[in-house]
């Protein structure tokens, strides 16, 4: 298993219940055949730029260990997510 780490941008105007199913929906699929080792909410922040009319978002950063069949399910499952502003998965080499 190699580590990555994830950051996703949630649309801002999801209920609190709404945003940590969503947290928990993206922790299932990484658990699936890895494990989450740190995640950070940074809470609402303002975007550098619009996107989709929005200028807020809920960051959440999570750093992962994970096989590579289990992070390009997660990065499909992001991608067709409606709340999921923008997301990107990278290697960690740290």
């Amino acid at each position: 298993m190699r580590k990555y780490e994830v950051m996703y941008i949630v649309r801002p105007d999801v209920e609190q219940e709404a945003l940590q199913a969503i947290v928990d929906k993206f922790h299932g699929i990484i658990s699936n055949g890895g494990e989450v080792t740190k995640q950070d909410v940074s809470g609402k922040r303002r975007l550098a730029y619009e996107i989709n009319k929005l200028r807020d978002g809920y960051f959440i950063l999570v750093h992962f260990n994970a096989t590579t069949e289990v992070v390009n399910e997660l990065d499909r499952i992001m991608k067709i997510t409606d709340e999921v502003i923008r997301s990107l998965i990278v290697r960690d080499v740290a």
